[in-house]
């Protein structure tokens, strides 16, 4: 059994400028990652990094369809403007049993009672090669890539990845 990463996002875009080093670098540790992606769009920026895609509205309608992720990687942006994200995202949190990661400039006011540290990903040489790939791929050639990926989330035993951010 491999572990299962869903990353919910509101555009391929995002997903690969916010996470893009951190998910290829899981996809080589071995996890499945599939972005929920809410516009319909090119995938191929995340078929670079290994990622498969699946549409945001059909993941969302079929609950139950598909396996219970261990961990799960949320825009806040999708938290503040899609009520069935931000359900989610709270009940993994109450629950404890997913490991949930958080990108964005607006953090939910939701969150500010729970236990969410910033995180972050230092990022393998590779994942730094194939990430400006998939940013050229997805149109964003001259987006800067920096060592780290910064995140916000809850440690558990599953994110070895992922350290407190100084």
């Amino acid at each position: 059994m491999r572990y299962r990463l869903d990353v919910v996002a509101p555009s391929v875009a995002e997903a690969v400028l916010f996470a893009g080093g951190w998910l290829f670098d899981r996809v080589m540790a071995g996890w499945d990652v599939t972005a929920l992606v809410a516009d319909d769009c090119d995938d191929r920026p995340l078929q670079i990094l290994g990622v498969a895609t699946l549409d945001l509205e059909y993941a969302l309608g079929a609950p139950g369809r598909r396996p219970r992720p261990q961990s799960v990687a949320v825009a806040t942006e999708l938290f503040g403007r899609d009520p069935r994200v931000r359900r989610g995202v709270l009940k993994a949190l109450d629950n404890g049993t997913t490991e949930v990661t958080l990108w964005g400039e607006n953090w939910p006011v939701e969150l500010t009672t729970k236990k969410i540290d910033s995180v972050q990903h230092r990022l393998s040489a590779a994942a730094r090669a194939f990430k400006a790939q998939a940013l050229a791929a997805a149109a964003m050639p001259n987006a800067a890539i920096g060592p780290t990926e910064t995140f916000r989330g809850g440690l558990t035993t599953l994110a070895a990845d992922l350290t407190p951010a100084s």
